[in-house]
């Protein structure tokens, strides 16, 4: 990054991409401080072999200076903040990291992927493939991905590759990360209701797209999943040139799929019906990008996934663990079905905790309703301790297997380890998916597998 060095202090250094954001400056030589008042790893490790990582946890005022360029604040910090106030009072310039990004991007294209689910997967499927055919671009993706040193990448390079994420920005701007984007392309891949503690009606929710389609740049294009039908009623009033897509034509195979693309055939390791719908749309994206269809297939073809999507996780003789980020109803319902479909004659054992605030409100939980039908056996896991924690009653028993149906729930680790090994199948293969956007009350993908 050919830009003058400068000093940046990070406020919530600790969180996933604001480490990566600190981690991806400090390497283009720029002076990075931070605080944070918990870091875990892998931000801990990293920072510390960066000389990153501060002395002490919390949060001290003195750190920010009239010597700073800026500010880079962290969703995590709140607006009493004792440094963020700090900074306001010298009058110092505070970015959130999506505003931080669009200020390094405003020459460049920018390529935004956004949606309810799908997101983090498409976003790494077009970096792979820009890779693949060998294009210089930057990057913010909500990962860790295979030959890619960071989530953040800002450089010199004539395009930038955007993970859109719906939630908000920061404390200051609460506004959807995606809308300060501002795009050239554009792709969104299905709308469901989520974050209900900002957005609280789905109609709320909706509109957050609307703005993101009208804040795009003129001329822009955008592509949109054919079967999401609240895309389809925002493709209809949108004057900016829209196309829509699907899966293509597939076939099923040990460790994955064969794609079948204008008379060719390519081989997957990925599976699932919603991955290759994104990747019908990744394929729209790249084309307008100057890949073609047969390079963008072929590129592909050595694309293994991302971490906790669908990710597979241990392997023995008797079963295949799978883990996945599934949260949402839409998520889980399409994780759940790819799954059934990629392996149906095998002893499907389904978890699935409930973790996120969303999840765990009353008024949302009916959106899950037979998500976990497609399993031969499905467990929900949840902590009466983080009820507790947001101030909400925890339910009574039996009352979330009801609202979910096809389902067991416990509140306890162990006893959920009991009834996972009794749902085993010694006549057939078992595959076991563990759906968390937490970390499943602390057990381990090898705590599951009977001996």
């Amino acid at each position: 990054m050919n830009t003058p060095k400068k000093s940046y202090h990070v406020i919530a250094m600790g969180g996933a991409v604001m480490h990566n954001m600190a981690l991806e400056l400090k390497a283009h030589g720029h002076n990075i401080t931070g605080s944070d008042d918990e870091i875990f790893d892998p931000a801990r490790t990293r920072l510390q072999h960066a000389g990153l990582l501060p002395d002490t946890l919390g949060w001290f005022p003195e750190k920010v200076h009239e010597a700073l360029d800026g500010i880079i604040l962290g969703m995590h910090a709140r607006s009493d903040n004792p440094e963020l106030i700090k900074a306001q009072q010298l009058g110092l310039p505070i970015y959130s990291f999506p505003e931080f990004v669009f200020r390094h991007a405003e020459d460049k294209k920018r390529v935004v992927i956004g949606g309810s689910h799908g997101k983090t997967t498409s976003t790494a499927m077009l970096m792979h493939v820009l890779q693949q055919c060998g294009l210089e671009f930057d990057y913010l993706v909500g990962s860790q991905l295979p030959d890619f040193e960071r989530m953040v990448k800002l450089s010199d390079s004539p395009v930038i590759i955007i993970e859109g994420d719906e939630y908000l920005t920061s404390a200051l701007h609460p506004v959807p990360k995606f809308h300060v984007y501002k795009p050239h392309l554009a792709m969104l891949t299905g709308v469901a209701w989520d974050h209900v503690n900002v957005f609280p009606t789905f109609e709320n929710y909706v509109a957050q797209f609307d703005i993101f389609i009208k804040s795009m740049q003129p001329g822009a294009h955008w592509f949109w999943y054919e079967g999401d039908e609240d895309l389809r009623k925002l493709a209809g009033s949108s004057d900016f040139f829209n196309q829509s897509y699907r899966e293509p034509h597939f076939s099923s195979i040990p460790g994955g799929c064969v794609v079948h693309v204008s008379d060719h055939e390519y081989s997957l390791s990925i599976f699932g019906r919603h991955n290759l719908q994104n990747a019908a749309g990744v394929a729209l994206l790249a084309a307008e990008l100057g890949i073609d269809s047969h390079r963008f297939w072929t590129a592909m073809q050595s694309f293994s996934g991302t971490a906790k999507r669908l990710e597979k996780v241990l392997e023995t003789d008797a079963a295949i663990v799978y883990r996945d980020f599934a949260h949402a109803p839409s998520k889980v319902r399409a994780t759940v079905e790819a799954v059934r479909e990629q392996f149906p004659n095998d002893n499907l054992i389904a978890v699935f905790e409930l973790h996120t605030y969303s999840s765990l409100q009353p008024e949302f939980l009916p959106g899950y309703h037979n998500t976990l039908s497609p399993a031969d056996h499905a467990f929900v896991l949840y902590d009466p301790h983080v009820y507790e924690l947001k101030r909400m009653p925890v339910p009574e028993p039996g009352y979330i297997a009801g609202q979910i149906g096809h389902c067991s729930e416990f509140n306890n680790p162990e006893q959920l380890k009991e009834a996972v090994n009794k749902a085993w199948d010694d006549s057939k293969r078992n595959i076991l998916l563990l759906m968390s956007s937490g970390n499943m009350a602390g057990l381990l993908p090898q705590d599951f597998i009977r001996e």
